[in-house]
């Protein structure tokens, strides 16, 4: 437990530290709240007196006094308390802001291995509704939190100003609440973390799903993809409902040591031989006083939930960077294309080596063709070539420099990719276009669209380069998606090309055209093509076959047909009859 207690107190001062730059934001929320909490105390106060004086013979021109008074201060209650939320929101808010920002700083910083590994759903879920959560539960609830506080002690001031007996007696009943909602609100913070992780399930598989639709119905998979959500629907609405279950123990426990407190309160006066007037300020004030225990029993347990929240974000946030620039790292603006893996070993399972003692000699404006069966390591050397992955051991060399003392930025800027699955995203199609060149001109964008085909078909369309792409590209049709991607990289010029299935996409038609614009791109660059239609490489310099992450043939395709080995067998596997 004290374990926990210190995770959790850790956790709020690293959230807390957030808030400095806006400190100013929050000294003006406490402040705006302590005066409302001061103008709110001295009204039981005011009332009581006005209550004696209506006791007899009526004081009206009193009661009219205090009446105008009370007037004043409630109105300046309610203003005060509403600044002071306007402030904490604005608090919040900007402190969300930055752990959001943060967050993605530290997506585009991880391994891609890290992502790789780590259900979409699930991350969407921490940025978006866990962050959602630490806005509204801790940092909102730290304001009331303090005013509970500031109340409970101005009202300590004010009752034992008026009976100390009266007053010592719900001080010392009092804490009983206190005690009852601690241990209640203990173990809701657990019950909400299982509940915040369930949720990111939840995130994960819906996206999935509604990703699929097509593959499912493809499958017939109804029943099994419906028994898998509901399972984990299941599961966080058993989580859901066992910390809401808890946490809402608190308030109704709490209000019955309270109500039996306001009882208590009355009977005391009356034996006392206490006004009435002073006996109606008790009653206010002993019901004034019982509240914030159970406003604070309330926001202790949202300060549970978002700090469980929390803990989830700076998961994420302590994840080790795995894109960093190496010490002395070297600029690269314009690589001239000479490529060599040296003795590079690599495996995503230690266990399970894929490549193993890697030599491969790219000469500047080579054409290589890198073919082979699936799993044979194809793509796993691009994503080493781009320092997607690190390689276990060995070295890849670029113009003669290590990978690793190159900055990446520039090295990838050498680059051009163009994958088998394209991808768009939410923006005009000239946006997407020049996406690794902002500044490229629409005149730009149109004679590279033409190079590449896909001009008049953008053209055709309603609003023609300025057509918003929705939901990643739904809107057109999966050729058309991978001939802006393809534009994308033309317009970028890069030193290097990397086209992995490029083509996969498109028609055999357009295909030749498309194969036509990258032969003029790639003359005097160095280019890699992975590629499973055989048909598409027979121009290349050297072609790879790859087998179990090793080279067992290498050679021209001409050359390799002669030879009658695996690209033999794989390319007659093709074409047969």
């Amino acid at each position: 437990m004290a374990k926990n207690n210190a995770s959790s107190l850790k956790t709020l001062k690293r959230l807390l530290r957030y808030a400095v730059p806006y400190r100013a934001l929050f000294y003006l929320a406490l402040l705006f709240s302590l005066f409302g909490v001061a103008a709110t105390i001295v009204a039981p106060y005011l009332i009581g007196n006005a209550i004696d004086l209506m006791n007899g013979d009526i004081d009206f021109s009193g009661v009219t006094r205090i009446a105008a008074i009370l007037a004043v201060i409630y109105t300046l209650s309610a203003a005060f308390a509403w600044l002071a939320t306007i402030f904490m929101t604005m608090l919040s808010q900007r402190v969300i802001k930055a752990m959001r920002i943060d967050f993605i700083k530290t997506l585009h910083s991880v391994p891609l291995s890290y992502i790789d590994k780590s259900s979409r759903g699930d991350l969407v879920s921490r940025i978006i509704n866990d962050l959602d959560t630490v806005a509204h539960g801790l940092l909102q609830g730290l304001i009331q939190l303090f005013s509970g506080v500031a109340t409970v002690l101005f009202i300590i001031v004010m009752m034992f100003y008026l009976n100390v007996y009266i007053a010592l007696a719900i001080v010392l009943v009092t804490p009983v609440s206190i005690f009852v909602s601690y241990f209640i609100a203990k173990r809701a913070q657990r019950l909400f973390r299982l509940q915040q992780s369930a949720l990111g399930e939840l995130n994960g598989i819906a996206e999935e799903m509604v990703g699929s639709f097509k593959q499912v119905k493809a499958y017939t998979y109804e029943e099994q993809s419906y028994l898998r959500f509901d399972n984990i629907n299941k599961r966080y609405m058993d989580a859901y409902k066992n910390a809401h279950f808890n946490s809402a123990l608190v308030n109704p426990t709490t209000r019955f040591i309270n109500n039996s407190i306001y009882i208590m309160t009355g009977l005391m006066g009356i034996a006392l031989g206490a006004s009435i007037g002073s006996i109606g300020s008790f009653l206010m004030y002993a019901n004034q006083f019982t509240r914030p225990f159970n406003e604070i029993s309330t926001v202790i347990a949202e300060l549970q939930s978002a700090i469980a929240s929390a803990d989830r974000v700076f998961e994420i946030l302590d994840e080790q960077s795995g894109e960093r620039d190496s010490l002395g790292a070297v600029s690269l603006n314009s690589a001239k294309g000479d490529i060599i893996f040296d003795s590079v070993d690599f495996s995503y399972n230690p266990e399970v080596r894929l490549i193993k003692n890697f030599n491969l000699l790219v000469k500047k404006g080579e054409k290589i063709a890198i073919v082979g069966p699936t799993g044979a390591g194809k793509t796993t050397l691009v994503n080493l070539l781009m320092r997607f992955y690190e390689v276990d051991s060995g070295k890849i060399l670029l113009d003669g420099l290590d990978i690793t003392d190159i900055k990446r930025r520039d090295m990838r800027q050498n680059y051009g990719m163009v994958l088998q699955n394209s991808w768009l995203y939410s923006a005009s199609i000239k946006d997407n276009i020049t996406y690794g060149r902002s500044d490229a001109s629409l005149q730009k964008v149109i004679e590279v669209a033409k190079k590449c085909h896909s001009h008049e078909f953008i053209s055709a369309m309603e609003r023609g380069y300025d057509t918003i792409v929705s939901d990643s590209g739904s809107n057109m049709s999966a050729g058309e998606r991978q001939l802006i991607c393809i534009a994308r990289v033309m317009i970028t010029n890069p030193s290097i090309l990397i086209l992995d299935e490029a083509t996969s996409n498109i028609d055999t038609r357009t295909e030749r055209h498309i194969q036509d614009a990258f032969d003029t791109m790639m003359k005097g660059r160095t280019s890699f093509i992975i590629a499973h239609r055989l048909s598409t490489i027979k121009s290349a310099d050297k072609i790879l076959v790859l087998k179990d992450g090793d080279i067992i043939e290498t050679g021209a395709h001409n050359e390799l047909l002669e030879k009658q080995g695996f690209y033999y067998e794989l390319y007659n596997s093709q074409f047969s009859g």
